[in-house]
Order: structure tokens, then C-alpha cells, then sequence
């Protein structure tokens, strides 16, 4: 793209400190990048590159302006941040988006963009995984679900039932009682990249295991869901097992089931992002992170990915170092490479 017809080039060339928090820029002919505030002489357009973070304009090789120290500023932000979510992690209720901008000195619109390019999620998702975590800590120490309930920072028996299944994947009763109720079906088999394990709930697909060893593939999806009952698969659910083995053999093909996608905010996030990856390319787990809006989370990305339980239909294969190179995957970088090559 021009650099004139960047909608980040106005905000450069106004010097808008609104935008210090959202971009950088550098200049090719100096070797420095700076803030969109930054006080010094205008540069020619073709000379310029912009950087969503610190860390992509140093990685490109520029040093930062002792003018307006852009890495210091990024440090302040990213302290600032951190405050705040020490703030939403202790409060008995949800703070509202006006009372944390206020906190952090900032518009609610700036506050907002600067908290999830910092951390990946929006305040309310944030303080909403920050509730899952009370929730979920009171329910095993309470005697009582009531008590729980207003341990855990609500207000009324209500507001608590209408958000527990999204917040616990059950009913709080079911939760206690160590998810009993909760039916897992399976069946273990074989494909060209070895043995296979799938699994689902009554809502969908749950996991999709690939190994060396049948017996460990078991053992794992034990570890995974600990809380509940697992039931071999009949003759029915061996059709649902033929359809995932044709979508190793053919991934660009993907799989037409339902899914039962279990993780963190972030993680969905990350996953759904994955999902959007056309089959025969490949993204960095940087360019993973800018497709959600968090261009710091390059690390946590791959943490998402490591985490996936669900191999092929969620292609977490087709993401790779910004070198390009093959990097860990959950179930061996042989059948990374051999899943490229079919998508190939």
C-alpha cells in the first residue's frame, strides 16, 4: 500500500498522541522509528514503514528515537495494563469500562484498543475469564452453591444460573459433583499418520488425537477430562470416526461435524483464527497474533496452539516460525510436514 494512503499516515503527519498506543513508524534513511507524537522533521513517505509494536520495529532492525523514546512509552503502557488487571482480578463485581479508563488515565475508545493489544481480550472478556476462575475456586471450597455464588461476586441466584453453563461447560450441581453427568464417547483406530483417538460429547467433536501408541492416546484423553464418563464407541460412532480419518487423509477438505471446543477466551480465539488459515498456505504465530488484534501475543498464540485437542479440523499444522520453518506440534513435526504436503 502508498504510505500516503495508509489511514495511519494522517495520524503521522498531525502528530496525534491519540495514536502513540496503536502504531509505530520508522524511517528507512535514519534507521529509527518513533511515535506518531514524535516532535521530529516530517519524513519523506516512500522512507516510512509502520509496526503495530516495539518489539516488530526492533525486530526489522530499527533503534529507538531519543527523542520521544517509543520503547520506554510502550513499557509505561504495558505496567499501566498490568495495574488494571490486578484491579479486575481482585473486584467483587465487574468494573464498568468508564471506571477502568478512568483508572488508567485514558478514553474509554483508547483504553478499550490499548488493553487488547496488550493482552488479546477485551476488558469484559478479560474480567469475565477472571469470574470463570472465582466461580469455579468457590464452588470447591463452599459448603453451599448459594454461598458460592456470592463468594464468586454476584448478586443474585439469577444473574449466576443465567451464565453458569457458559462460564463451567455444566450446571453447578453437575460441577461439585465432579461432572458425572458429563458422557464422553470414543473410539481408537488407525490412519496413515498412526493411531487415532476421537471423542465426542453430546455437543460435537471434543478431540481428535494422533499418536504412536493407542493405549497413551487413551491415557491422555483421561488427563484431558478427568471429570468425565468415558464410553467406548459402537458400530454408530464408527462412522463418525471414518469421516474425521478421511479429513486426515484429505485435510483441505475440513470436517463437516460439530465441535465441542473447550478453553480459555483467548485460546477460542486463537483456534477460530486457525480455522480461517486457507488449507495449502501457512501463517507465523506473529501473523496469527495481528488476525486477533494482539500483536504482542506472538508466545500465547503458540501456547493456544500446543493446547488444541482437536488436530486438523482446528489446523494448528499450518502455522509455522516467521522463517518459515516447521516449529513443535502437539502431535510431531513428521506429521506437520506430512499434513503441509497433502494440503500442498
Amino acid at each position: 500500500m502508498d504510505t500516503v494512503l495508509d489511514p495511519r499516515w494522517p495520524a503521522l503527519v498531525a502528530r496525534d498522541p491519540k495514536a502513540d498506543s496503536a502504531f509505530f513508524y520508522s524511517v528507512r534513511t535514519t534507521g529509527v522509528y518513533c511515535k506518531p507524537s514524535c516532535a521530529a522533521r516530517l519524513p519523506r513517505p516512500e522512507n516510512v514503514r509502520f509496526h503495530a509494536t516495539v518489539q516488530d520495529a526492533e525486530k526489522a532492525g530499527f533503534r529507538p528515537c531519543k527523542r520521544c523514546r517509543p520503547n520506554e512509552d510502550s513499557a509505561r503502557w504495558e505496567e499501566t495494563i498490568a495495574r488494571i488487571c490486578r484491579i479486575i482480578a481482585e473486584a467483587e463485581a465487574t468494573p464498568q469500562l468508564q471506571e477502568l479508563a478512568r483508572e488508567a488515565a485514558m478514553s474509554p475508545f483508547h483504553f478499550h484498543r490499548t488493553f487488547k493489544k496488550h493482552t488479546g481480550l477485551t476488558p469484559r472478556a478479560y474480567a469475565m475469564a477472571q469470574k470463570r476462575l472465582r466461580v469455579r475456586k468457590s464452588l470447591g471450597s463452599q459448603n453451599s452453591i448459594t454461598a458460592a455464588i456470592y463468594e464468586a461476586g454476584y448478586n443474585s441466584n439469577g444473574r449466576f444460573y443465567a451464565e453458569a453453563n457458559g462460564l463451567l461447560g455444566m450446571t453447578p450441581s453437575t460441577f461439585r459433583a465432579g461432572g458425572p453427568d458429563t458422557s464422553i464417547r470414543f473410539a481408537v483406530g488407525e490412519c496413515s499418520l498412526g493411531s487415532i483417538l476421537v471423542a465426542s460429547s453430546e455437543r460435537g467433536v471434543c478431540a481428535i488425537l494422533l499418536g504412536d501408541d493407542p493405549d497413551a492416546l487413551t491415557r491422555d484423553l483421561q488427563d484431558q477430562f478427568p471429570r468425565a464418563v468415558l464410553i467406548g464407541g459402537d458400530s454408530k460412532f464408527e462412522d463418525l470416526v471414518a469421516q474425521v480419518v478421511g479429513m486426515i487423509e484429505a485435510p483441505s477438505l475440513g470436517l463437516a461435524l460439530p465441535l465441542d471446543i473447550r478453553g480459555t477466551a483467548f485460546q477460542q480465539r486463537v483456534w477460530e483464527a486457525l480455522k480461517k488459515i486457507p488449507a495449502g498456505t501457512t501463517a507465523s504465530y506473529t501473523d496469527v497474533a495481528r488476525m486477533i488484534d494482539a500483536p504482542t501475543a506472538a508466545r500465547a498464540v503458540a501456547r493456544a496452539c500446543a493446547s488444541n485437542l482437536l488436530a486438523v479440523a482446528i489446523p494448528c499444522h499450518r502455522v509455522v516460525r516467521n522463517d518459515g520453518a516447521l516449529s513443535g506440534y502437539r502431535w510431531g513435526v513428521g506429521r506437520k510436514r506430512a499434513l503441509l504436503e497433502r494440503e500442498a
